[in-house]
């Protein structure tokens, strides 16, 4: 890896921008998009310079890769939305001064669910040693 390039652990904040996030959105939801399908699908009518230099904002990020189809450009989620929120979730932990208390405050701000699903995930993780 050259020094100008990062792995996504060591890259700027994985945190997103209110369009970067709405154009995330559109990735996630909608799969590889042109910089003219992300305009046309956009709530708003951003510049497509603007869509553009958010895209490559986000690949410098590893969340967004090109991939040429003929005369197009495509831009495609490196990860999914579950694993970048996990991402921010893991972030947030080694942030967030006393991990065992971050953990505790966020596993008792969560609904009986959401409880149980951890409980049974982690009850499989035992089992399988």
């Amino acid at each position: 890896m050259t020094s100008g390039s990062a792995s996504p652990e060591n890259s700027s904040p994985i945190r997103l921008g209110a369009l970067e996030q709405q154009v995330m959105d559109l990735l996630w939801n909608d799969g590889p998009l042109t910089v003219r399908q992300i305009i046309e699908a956009s709530d708003t009518d951003p510049a497509y310079t603007t869509i553009a230099t958010v895209l490559t904002n986000l690949e410098r990020k590893h969340l967004v890769q090109r991939e040429r189809q003929g005369r197009s450009v495509f831009h495609t989620p490196r990860i999914s939305r579950e694993e970048h929120a996990a991402t921010l979730m893991q972030k947030a932990l080694v942030n967030g001064g006393d991990r065992a208390a971050s953990i505790l405050h966020f596993v008792e701000g969560i609904g009986a669910e959401d409880v149980e699903l951890l409980r049974s995930y982690l009850d499989s993780k035992d089992e399988r040693g």
